[in-house]
């Protein structure tokens, strides 16, 4: 018994027993998809990048050069150079042929695996200078004997080598009105826009009002993000001028005016900051953050010496509405709707700012430039209890300010919440370093992170574990075993149980990618030959046991894919053979294993799909070698023989 409670006396009524401890292991199970992969990219996350993708002047100019098998593709940040990557790699090998690399390989020694098109996306400016002519030449010529290509994505300021002219292409942006219009064109064939609802967008969009702020704002995104609110605006009969208003409160300069505005009323930028840290969050959640945060500004600015306003009015003892406190600092409460983010559904009512990017940028300005506001956002996000997609919510909008941060203790703050007992906590950890590693040149202090952490204490390893379960696993779904194996090689001899449930969460993440299941398969295999009762080799008997007798994961636990002993031998044979004569060998997994294959067996359908008498026949070929396998064939044919005596006496 883990835990309970003692009573003396006697107990009149009803007794309700709060099992706080359970409230620690709260936290939102949604799995994050990254945006950066460092290995191959699902055939659909190239097509949703190439959805809408409008030919830049500069695509010519890179088809050409790309026929010597190497672009470097020079470009500032934002004007869609890594869509143009995706477009000549999907157009050499297709959608399902494009391999992401890590920023930091060494381009000089790296040799391409197999024919694919290969992606480096922000090249560091020390890897740059390196890359002459004579090693370009040299990796094209392996590039060209594998069949592969290499696109490499550099910013504007980035040096080459005089001599590595050839080899670099300056990248154009698109014409955003093209973007545009193309955007609106697609939310037509899709039937969201009827005939003439596309006219009356296009006309808008025509417009000079419209025209101006996409010669102001031409980047690719700014083009998507204005098609968007105008074919929603015109799809709704709304009013289409607001969809310029929303847009221009998120640029720098409005956020930076904000601040300003706000700077002596801590109402105002306890709000401001609760929306843009939880952005559609419950009017509840961001009241209960910006009450606690109130009183954290009063102490900071006590402590530098501001004096806040002297009020010589009486007070005000019933203050503003929500709505009116929220429309002062440019939000508003949205539709009411249902939970999608907690095992069950209840009502809410998400905040958010007017302006798209406005929660972005608000919350980066009052991170980085105000002296003293992160100890007080953190301060107020302690006395916030668990709330269904609190934890995501933060640490995406962390994630992205942290990448932006600078000098050598940017990732220490994480630490307070990375080594907190709490799992939503290290769960908001975990999201924001999945977010703060698609940053390349801040990816490479994250996974210097991720290791440090994956041999400290039992928390901590926690929160590698649940890093893995996420964007940063997915994106490079073999570190992230590495670390898995990591993380169970700490000092207990026994695994602990938060240990146990936050590894078993990583492993069901990674499954939800069909071409990490064969990894994972090998993992868990290689897991189970350590010796019994490590770590690792009960990590390896849970997943078998719950993989043989139901699925993995368990089914009631969070998991999209769920696989099973019949899914598995039908789909990597080789891992799954080896895995069922490992298990068959272990006295811990033999049971398990041995009556899964007796349900594949017992059912036609299951015994065609995974060719059992294929299956057997390898058993038997391995059998000579192997107690557990020669255990479980004689026993086998035990109970056909006298199954086949009871039907002949029958």
């Amino acid at each position: 018994m883990d835990s309970g409670v003692a009573l003396m006396g006697n107990v009149g009524g009803d007794f309700t027993y709060l099992n706080i401890s359970a409230w620690n292991d709260e936290a939102t199970e949604q799995i994050l998809k990254p945006r950066l992969r460092e290995g191959p990219y699902p055939a659909q996350d190239v097509r949703r990048r190439l959805y809408g993708f409008v030919e830049p002047p500069s695509h010519g100019r890179c088809r050409k050069a790309l026929d010597s098998r190497i672009v470097l593709l020079r470009s500032r940040s934002g004007t869609g150079a890594g869509t143009a990557a995706f477009a000549l790699l999907a157009e050499r090998h297709g959608e399902r042929g494009v391999t992401g690399l890590d920023a930091m390989v060494d381009l000089s020694s790296w040799r391409p695996g197999s024919g694919r098109g290969y992606l480096l996306q922000g090249l560091p400016a020390a890897s740059a200078r390196s890359l002459d002519d004579v090693r370009l030449a040299g990796l094209a010529e392996a590039l060209h004997g594998a069949g592969a290509h290499l696109v490499v994505t550099m910013a504007q300021d980035a040096r080459l080598p005089p001599d590595a002219g050839r080899w670099e292409v300056v990248h154009d942006a698109p014409d955003p009105h093209e973007v545009a219009e193309r955007r609106l064109r697609l939310v037509a064939a899709e039937e969201l826009l009827d005939g003439s609802q596309l006219d009356t967008a296009l006309a808008v969009l025509a417009s000079s009002a419209f025209t101006d702020y996409l010669s102001a704002h031409p980047l690719p995104g700014d083009a998507v993000e204005l098609a968007h609110g105008v074919g929603r605006a015109v799809g709704t009969s709304a009013p289409t001028g607001p969809v310029l208003s929303g847009l221009l409160t998120g640029t720098e300069e409005a956020a930076r005016s904000a601040l300003v505005q706000a700077r002596h009323s801590a109402d105002k930028v306890s709000l401001m900051a609760a929306v843009a840290l939880l952005p559609g969050q419950d009017r509840t959640v961001i009241e209960q953050f910006a009450a606690a945060m109130r009183p954290l500004l009063g102490e900071r600015a006590a402590g530098s010496g501001e004096a806040g306003p002297q009020e010589d009015r009486s007070p005000d003892l019933l203050g503003a509405s929500l709505a009116d406190r929220l429309e002062a600092i440019g939000a508003r409460l949205l539709a009411p709707r249902s939970s999608p983010a907690d095992r069950y559904r209840y009502p809410v009512q998400p905040i958010d700012f007017f302006g798209r990017h406005r929660s972005v940028t608000l919350l980066r300005h009052l991170w980085l430039d105000f002296e003293g506001m992160p100890e007080a956002l953190w301060g107020a996000l302690e006395q916030l209890r668990y709330q269904p997609g609190l934890d995501v919510a933060a640490g995406e909008a962390i994630g992205r300010v942290l990448a932006h941060a600078t000098g050598p203790g940017a990732l220490t703050q994480l630490h307070r919440f990375a080594s907190s007992g709490e799992r939503w906590r290290r769960r908001l950890v975990a999201v924001a370093l999945g977010e703060i590693v698609q940053h390349p040149l801040v990816s490479g202090a994250v996974k210097e992170q991720m290791r440090r952490w994956s041999r400290s204490s039992v928390v901590l390893r926690c929160t590698v574990a649940e890093t893995c379960a996420g964007s940063y696993g997915l994106a490079r779904p073999a570190a992230a075993l590495k670390l898995l194996d990591a993380v169970l090689d700490g000092s207990s001899t026994e695994l602990d149980a938060k240990l146990r449930a936050a590894v078993s969460f990583a492993l069901g993440a990674l499954l939800t990618e069909e071409d990490n299941h064969a990894e994972v398969l090998e993992a868990v295999t290689t897991w189970l030959e350590a010796g019994r009762g490590t770590p690792r080799h009960t990590l390896a008997v849970h997943v078998i046991h719950s993989l043989c007798l139901s699925t993995f994961p368990r089914p009631g636990t969070h998991g999209a894919v769920r696989i099973s002993l019949a899914r598995t031998l039908e789909r990597h044979p080789a891992q799954g053979l080896t895995l069922v004569v490992r298990g068959l060998d272990d006295p811990a997994t033999y049971e398990a294993v041995a009556e899964g294959l007796a349900r594949v067996e017992a059912d036609p359908d299951m015994f065609r799909r995974t060719a059992f008498g294929q299956v057997l026949s390898e058993l038997s070929r391995t059998a000579r070698h192997r107690r557990g396998v020669i255990r479980f064939l004689l026993g086998r044919h035990r109970d056909h023989t006298n199954a086949s005596d009871r039907s002949d006496v029958s």
